[in-house]
């Protein structure tokens, strides 16, 4: 059951099963995670539409790092995929990733289908966190994504953090977080600094 307070600040609990599907973010582990604000849609405060977009820092963020990686990978090498593109790992765990860079060597067309990818991607990048933190910490949540993509086949793992302007890197083996104000390496040869370009756009988040 699921506590939710509803008009009249009346605390009511709501079946997992009467949540709408829209409001799952992901599945891991077979535990459905569910969208950040997905209580206020429970409680009819906010609507669907609400809670599903991202902040203007968030997309700022996206819309850089994508201006990158377009610029610089070759359509005929990879497919870079958005807009919380979807992950089967298998039928416990279903992913959603902010950006996801696809070696087409490994995706190849005839994987292309109406469901989520089944694949793993070469890199995965993260801009902050989706899901209504409940049962689990900020660091727990992004410490089980980030393993289960790798153990998925991913090569690398980037988590870029508005709040605490750090950036996560992961590799097997090799977990390192640094100020966002460094360079950080994409795909080989490419590099973006977020702290930096904030800074240059005169953004006060740098």
């Amino acid at each position: 059951m699921i506590a939710s307070t509803g008009p009249g600040n009346v605390l009511t609990t709501v079946s997992e099963k009467d949540i709408p599907n829209v409001l799952i973010h992901e599945i891991i582990d077979g535990k459905p995670l569910y969208r950040k604000g997905y209580r206020d849609v429970l409680a009819k405060t906010k609507s669907i539409e609400d809670i599903m977009g991202s902040s203007s820092l968030q997309f700022f963020i996206v819309d850089y790092l994508l201006r990158i990686i377009y610029k610089s990978v070759s359509d005929e090498e990879y497919i870079v995929a958005t807009n919380e593109a979807g992950l089967h790992l298998d039928k416990r765990n279903n992913l959603a990733g902010d950006i996801l860079i696809f070696d087409q060597e490994i995706f190849t067309v005839d994987k292309i289908t109406q469901h989520y990818a089944n694949v793993p991607p070469k890199i995965s990048i993260e801009i902050d966190l989706d899901i209504e933190l409940e049962e689990f910490t900020e660091i727990d949540y992004i410490t089980m994504k980030t393993k289960k993509l790798l153990a998925f086949g991913a090569e690398k793992v980037i988590w870029f953090l508005t709040a605490s302007k750090k950036v996560m890197i992961a590799k097997p083996n090799n977990w390192q977080v640094y100020d966002w104000n460094k360079d950080v390496e994409i795909l080989k040869g490419i590099t973006c600094n977020v702290g930096a370009y904030l800074k240059e756009k005169g953004s006060e988040f740098a």
